[in-house]
């Protein structure tokens, strides 16, 4: 063997002017190992005792190599190739970074030993190329500097592992080349984090299709942050999350789609306060694409963030259909949600659809303030209360809850804050039809600036727990069973459209809590209010006059005030109100004679027989008579800026 080699290398050297000129690379095979020496790069080859050959720096024992050819192959500098054929794999290094990695073949499973020696100074990042297909197969890397992997059309199983497992700490750039569709499985029952592992930073990109199949545990895993532009990723099944990653995770483009997942579609974490990198954000950010996820599994979430969530574009669509659970750990209920942030949420842009199915489910939740700027949102949720009550589990109770703390129920919810909600602009509509569902809910105060906002609900149509402030916008909302708004503050109108239509007495169209002392206050806006009951004002802050009588409401009438001939408010009546649970108490304190029969005066509550109405808007002169039509019937009302009755009527 080894006069044989002498003489190939004496020949070669002998030949070379010529011989490279024409065949570009000389090919050192070791095994499944191809390395491809192009003749411009080889300089000296250095035949030692022998024994080994060093050419461009990788130094090979000549009794591992199995033949040497040239060739006319052209090389692609920086580049590992990996081809897969069923059983076995074959790997071609570019000569330029033969010395710098160290690959390992054992039937169709790839080991690269990347050496901590590269760098920019030396050979720069070197990107692995995987094609072909293996049901036994698998590719690994390690090392100290980025990388990048190019998926070129491979179909990998691996039945002991991961098929793609990322021991390098550095960022990883997986790109999914184009044109080409690409499928990962995991093995089933296995002790790997992922079908993807990745150590470091994981950056999908390109514009080809992934599919991944997570049998164990999560289909991608990334120990630090995962990036996605351009690609489709398909997540067809996963024994846990779809993508489960720590310090950030971003969507810039391409196409997410998750589905089969047993638990969440994306979880973010981040490390505690005292381990913390300025990246360590635990945050998910959609700056455009499209998002598809739906999960099934009790008490799942589509996207859930240790941190924020930010959404700036993009179209996100996501279901979540599993119902509540008991959390005996931490003794509370818990449920799924579309979107869910243990910080906050804001929305500046793009579409979304959530939809959520289970018992106690919600659309978007967080534990901080949430923020809509802009956007297409539309929320439905049709589970009904999910409770946990004396050791036994309710998936719709219907109960009472008075004796039932927070932890103990999860009511659905289509929008929910811990912290401030504050909508800036946007069209936002939210339907919830199951026991005890509210529309949007504030914890906090609850503000709206603008945007196009409309609210079907069971419960509370929108609710804060603090003050609300409705600035400007267009807001109809509609609660069938109880308050269209309702505020446990004080409730202030100084702008926008409003139709707030709540259920029979003690509920409300507009609900503030005047049991605490509270009160709603007019300074501007038009406001429609259509209940058993309405709050009034009682308080000087309340500078814009209202009116306020008992008439009959049907869906799809025009209720209209004026001023002698000259309309000054007209509103149309929702088609889904019902006016079939309506009728309120007796009228307000110091109901004035030309009211009508059973008609609220100054003080607000609706009468006998009918609905209490109360309208608000720009043009009324207090003590000025004014006439409500509804349909056919009408009423003759006296504005007025306080009175003393309202909230809900009075239940005699």
């Amino acid at each position: 063997m080894k006069q044989m080699f002498s003489t190939l290398i004496i020949g070669a050297a002998m030949t070379g002017i010529a011989t490279y000129a024409e065949a570009q690379t000389l090919n050192v095979v070791v095994g499944n190992v191809t390395y491809a020496i192009p003749s411009s790069q080889a300089g000296d080859m250095n035949y030692a005792n022998g024994s080994t050959l060093t050419v461009m720096g990788k130094t090979i024992n000549v009794s591992d190599i199995t033949r040497m050819y040239v060739d006319n192959s052209e090389v692609e500098d920086n580049t590992v190739s990996v081809s897969y054929n069923g059983t076995s794999a074959t790997v071609t290094v570019a000569g330029n970074v033969a010395q710098y990695v160290t690959p390992t073949v054992s039937g169709a499973h790839v080991s690269i030993t990347q050496d901590d020696a590269v760098s920019d100074q030396t050979c720069g990042e070197i990107v692995y190329a995987l094609t072909g297909s293996s049901e036994d197969g698998g590719f690994a890397m390690n090392g100290s500097y980025k990388a990048s992997i190019e998926l070129r059309g491979v179909s990998l199983t691996n039945p002991s592992g991961a098929p793609l497992d990322i021991q390098n700490g550095k960022r990883i750039s997986l790109s999914i080349k184009k044109d080409t569709e690409n499928t990962l499985t995991d093995a089933t029952g296995g002790s790997q984090k992922g079908c993807i592992v990745c150590k470091g930073h994981l950056e999908l990109k390109g514009k080809g299709v992934l599919n991944v199949y997570g049998n164990t545990a999560h289909a991608v895993y990334a120990k630090e942050y995962v990036e996605m532009k351009n690609c489709t990723l398909n997540v067809l099944s996963a024994v846990k999350d779809g993508i489960n990653c720590n310090q950030y995770f971003l969507l810039e483009s391409g196409a997410l789609n998750i589905s089969g997942v047993q638990d969440d579609g994306v979880q973010v974490s981040y490390k505690d306060d005292t381990d913390r990198e300025a990246e360590d954000t635990g945050t998910i950010t959609i700056a455009g694409g499209s998002v598809n996820i739906a999960v099934t599994g009790t008490a799942t979430k589509g996207l859930k963030a240790d941190g924020d969530v930010i959404v700036s574009d993009g179209d996100i669509t996501i279901t979540t259909s599993g119902g509540g659970k008991w959390d005996e750990e931490d003794a509370k209920t818990k449920a799924s949600t579309c979107i869910s942030a243990d910080g906050k949420i804001q929305i500046d842009g793009g579409t979304l659809s959530l939809t959520s199915t289970g018992s106690g489910g919600k659309g978007i939740s967080c534990d901080d303030e949430l923020v809509i700027n802009n956007g297409d949102i539309t929320v439905v949720t049709s589970g009904g209360m999910y409770a946990y009550v004396n050791g036994r589990e309710y998936t719709d109770y219907t109960g009472n809850t008075d004796y039932l703390d927070s932890d103990q129920k999860s009511s659905p919810k289509g929008i929910k804050a811990d912290g401030n909600v504050t909508i800036n602009g946007g069209n936002i509509k939210v339907t919830t039809t199951g026991n005890g569902a509210e529309g949007i809910e504030s914890k906090n105060v609850l503000t709206i600036n603008d945007g196009t906002i409309v609210v079907n609900s069971c419960d509370d149509a929108i609710n804060s727990s603090s003050h609300m402030y409705i600035k400007g916008g267009d807001v109809t909302v509609v609660a069938t069973d109880n308050d269209g708004l309702d505020s446990n503050g004080n409730l202030y109108i100084s702008g926008g459209v409003i139709r707030a239509f709540g259920t029979s007495s003690p509920e409300c169209g507009i609900d503030a809590n005047e049991e605490e002392g509270y009160s709603v206050i007019f300074t501007g806006g038009t406001l429609l209010a259509v209940g058993g009951g309405n709050s009034t004002p009682r308080t000087s802050e309340s500078t814009q006059p209202y009116v306020s009588g008992s008439m009959s409401v049907s869906a799809g009438n025009e209720i209209t005030l004026k001023s002698g001939d000259t309309v000054l408010a007209t509103f149309t009546v929702p088609d889904n109100y019902s006016s079939s649970n309506q009728g309120g108490g007796p009228g307000g304190w110091g109901a004035p004679a030309n009211a009508g029969p059973g008609g609220g005066g100054p003080g607000g509550g609706g009468g006998w027989g009918g609905s209490s109405v109360l309208i608000s808007c720009a043009g009324l002169t207090s003590g000025s008579s004014y006439t409500i039509t509804s349909g056919t019937s009408s009423s003759t009302v006296t504005a007025t800026t306080t009175g003393n009755g309202g909230g809900g009527g009075r239940p005699w």
